[in-house]
């Protein structure tokens, strides 16, 4: 007979950096009631919008460097929907913001995907999801990202299609960015036509 849970406890923890994001080491007792160790990064919230433009069958993306893609494998640049953390109360405010700051466009209605926990054996981050809809109006800004936070931001408009065709072809290496085209392509199939 296996032995009666308990509720899971963080008995304390104790930070090893603060900084950008704050690590953690917690001293936890599992649900089994052994006693371990675990690490914890905290960095908040986060959001993530993939925009698109429905009566052209393209989406706004962004090439940016990534520090840790870079180290370990070697990428120079990482294909990736407008992402960034969520500074404000109401999670699509920030995901306007980031569309803003990284494209340049100036997102309205925005169409919620889900709220999911990004690296959940590490990580404290959850990240909000949306599509977001936009016309050529809705270019008001030149995008590329805050000079003071050096991102190197590129904008480039894609076809939805060839954006599926890498997401087909296992060439869509950022996971947020490939679960909002598969969400795109299961709500909206016919601008992948």
């Amino acid at each position: 007979m296996p032995p009666a849970s308990a509720p899971p406890k963080i008995r304390g923890t104790r930070t090893v950096h603060d900084g950008w994001a704050s690590f953690l080491i917690a001293e936890v007792t599992l649900p089994d009631g052994h006693e371990v160790t675990r690490e914890i990064e905290d960095h908040g919230e986060a959001v993530c919008v993939l925009p698109y433009d429905a009566a052209r069958r393209v989406a706004v993306v962004i090439r940016q460097f990534r520090t840790p893609p870079f180290f370990a494998a070697a990428l120079p640049e990482l294909l990736e929907a407008p992402a960034g953390l969520l500074d404000e109360a109401d999670p699509q405010e920030g995901a306007r913001r980031e569309a803003y700051e990284e494209t340049g466009l100036q997102l309205g209605r925005l169409e919620p995907v889900a709220t999911v926990w990004t690296m959940p054996g590490v990580s404290t981050e959850r990240m909000h999801l949306y599509l977001g809809p936009y016309t050529e109006a809705d270019r008001t800004g030149a995008g590329g990202g805050l000079a003071e936070e050096h991102e190197g931001i590129t904008v480039t408009e894609m076809p939805l299609a060839d954006l599926a065709a890498l997401a087909d072809a296992g060439q869509l290496a950022d996971m947020k960015t490939y679960t909002l085209v598969l969400a795109l392509r299961l709500r909206r199939p016919d601008l992948f036509g």
